[in-house]
């Protein structure tokens, strides 16, 4: 299959780690295996054939506790799509799956650094994220 895209540009549009205190952190540190990663996509078009990819990455307890922190980012993605390419359902596939499986090592990349950096040096992300399946079940 040809690959009817190019990625022209990736960078980190924007970037958060909030923790409020240095007991909320002690807390955190002992029970950040609760964290979940969630996952947000969205789109819009440049221009002719450009489009940003805009995934919204969030690594949070999801449980209502007082005590938390967030970690978060946006790593924007610029994709040129072929000129021939017309239909919106192999576009939307480019976008939620062929990209994103591109780039996830640079955010699997970019949210252990962030967790690092923030004090959290013993995370790995043990789990991968099958964004196939996660289209076909979605969107079929």
């Amino acid at each position: 299959m040809t690959k009817n895209y190019k990625i022209l540009a990736k960078y980190i549009k924007d970037m958060s780690s909030e923790t409020p205190d240095a007991e909320t952190y002690m807390y955190v540190k002992d029970n950040i295996s609760r964290y979940q990663l969630g996952i947000d996509i969205s789109s819009k078009a440049i221009k002719s054939r450009l489009i940003e990819i805009n995934t919204s990455i969030k690594f949070h307890d999801k449980k209502e506790n007082v005590k938390k922190s967030i970690f978060e980012f946006i790593y924007t993605s610029v994709a040129q799509v072929d000129e021939n390419l017309k239909d919106k359902k192999v576009l939307e596939k480019i976008i939620l799956v062929d990209v994103q499986k591109e780039i996830f090592p640079d955010i699997e990349k970019t949210l252990i650094n962030l967790l690092h950096n923030s004090g959290y040096p013993a995370i790995k992300i043990e789990k991968k994220i099958d964004f196939e399946e996660l289209y076909k079940k979605n969107f079929n």
